[in-house]
């Protein structure tokens, strides 16, 4: 297998399963949603074996202590199923209020995330030690590749790609010139990784991005990104 042919397989596996990728900020969809790169103090996202802690003040016979299942879904009493993997806890507040609405009145509910999945990030490519890590608080992706072992190719210093899925639907791909942030050039234009972040530093310099991208927009249906 030639060398495009397994950088392609590897972006391919990446963002196969999204149906929109973001490259640099910009967005490559008919629908407008701000991108999570700038959203600085991101609410958690709900997971798989997250245990939840729900309580009804008014209610106390119906506080529950329930855990996400492997489907996504947590079953309420007297109320049925409700889906809430990646939701946030306030979003799932709502929801589980809608299925509510035959039940109680305007209930008031309150929800705490008890156990939950531990932030990590994950650093790929040619890098010291390429793997799984905790992500213990706030660090760049300069920072993250540090972590790593240091990049083990200089050359690739000027294309490093931040993955990131914003939500079940979204996923983004950010590149980051690293040579010229080391530099001291444009220090700002260093992003702060999320947990469930990868960064992926490539082998050689990748001119024509788009080739190793694919864009599900429907079943069938592949669009390119336009060249960095």
């Amino acid at each position: 297998m030639t060398r495009s042919k397994m950088l392609a397989r590897i972006f391919a596996n990446l963002c196969f399963t999204a149906s929109m990728v973001i490259v640099a900020g910009q967005q490559l969809s008919l629908a407008q949603t701000p991108g999570p790169f700038q959203e600085r103090h991101p609410r958690y996202v709900l997971q798989r074996s997250d245990v939840l802690t729900v309580t009804f003040p008014l209610t106390p016979e119906l506080n529950q202590t329930l855990t996400v299942q492997p489907d996504g879904y947590i079953n309420l009493q007297t109320a049925g199923s409700v889906y809430a993997q990646g939701l946030t806890a306030p979003e799932l507040i709502l929801a589980m209020k809608k299925a509510y609405e035959g039940v109680l009145h305007d209930p008031i509910i309150n929800v705490d995330v008890t156990d939950f999945q531990k932030p990590f990030f994950t650093v790929s490519g040619q890098v010291g030690k390429p793997g799984q890590y905790d992500l213990r608080t706030d660090i760049t992706v300069a920072e993250a590749i540090a972590i790593a072992g240091g990049m083990t190719m200089m050359t690739a210093k000027t294309q490093v790609f931040l993955f990131h899925r914003s939500s079940r639907d979204y996923f983004e791909v950010r590149k980051v010139n690293l040579k010229e942030i080391l530099s001291g050039k444009n220090v700002n234009e260093d992003p702060l990784i999320q947990s469930g972040d990868m960064i992926y530093v490539p082998e050689k310099f990748i001119a024509n991005f788009r080739k190793y991208v694919p864009y599900t927009a429907n079943a069938g249906t592949y669009l390119q990104t336009p060249p960095l």
